[in-house]
């Protein structure tokens, strides 16, 4: 006789979410290793909780390794399609949006009750995480500060030349002197 057909919907008792979760989590944890020993793949996977716990399975040395991974080949597929330089100061705010969506998720972990429920491993896992985002985040902002600043050196030195420039003409203007004063004063009175 063949399973019953489960219908994917939530489920309201508490107890049996749970249950489910805890079941469901380990399988695929173990799914994840298994296919990262059989395939020899990096594999990540990250799980928030209801209750905003955090679960992870990394095969790798470090879940931080695998993500900069996926973000250098989402930059490489982003040039590859002619998307905005990483220079473009507009090709950062879709990484400051995705953490912008961490710090909201940290900060609903941190809000009421739940916050009593971390245990210390769990606290280290979140301090890594944000130390992890606001390295990156001040990356972002010291590209951003590099590329205005070398934009204000480009004008500086332009304006430089220009004013190198005019300088040159009004001492041109002083020698070829006060003939040519003389001669545009004379005809003033032309123009009237």
């Amino acid at each position: 006789m063949g399973r019953k057909k489960l219908q994917l919907q939530r489920i309201e008792n508490k107890s049996r979410c749970q249950v489910t979760f805890s079941k469901r989590r380990s399988g695929l944890i173990k799914k994840a290793r298994e296919l990262s020993v059989l395939c020899d793949v990096d594999l990540a996977l990250v799980i928030f909780s209801s209750r905003g716990r955090l679960y992870e399975f990394c095969s790798a040395d470090s879940l931080a390794s695998i993500l900069e991974r996926y973000q250098r080949r989402i930059a490489e597929e982003a040039v590859a399609s002619g998307a905005p330089k990483a220079e473009d100061p507009q090709a950062g705010y879709s990484s400051l949006h995705v953490h912008d969506e961490l710090l909201k998720i940290v900060q609903s972990q941190f809000e009421g009750p739940n916050f009593e429920q971390f245990t210390a491993t769990d606290l280290l896992q979140l301090e890594n995480l944000l130390n992890d985002t606001l390295t990156e985040i001040r990356a972002v902002k010291t590209q951003l500060m590099m590329g205005s600043i070398r934009t204000l050196q480009e004008k500086e030195k332009l304006l430089r030349e220009e004013k190198k420039l005019l300088e040159g003409k009004i001492a041109a203007g002083e020698k070829s002197g006060n003939d040519t004063t003389a001669a545009a004063m004379a005809t003033l009175p032309l123009l009237r």
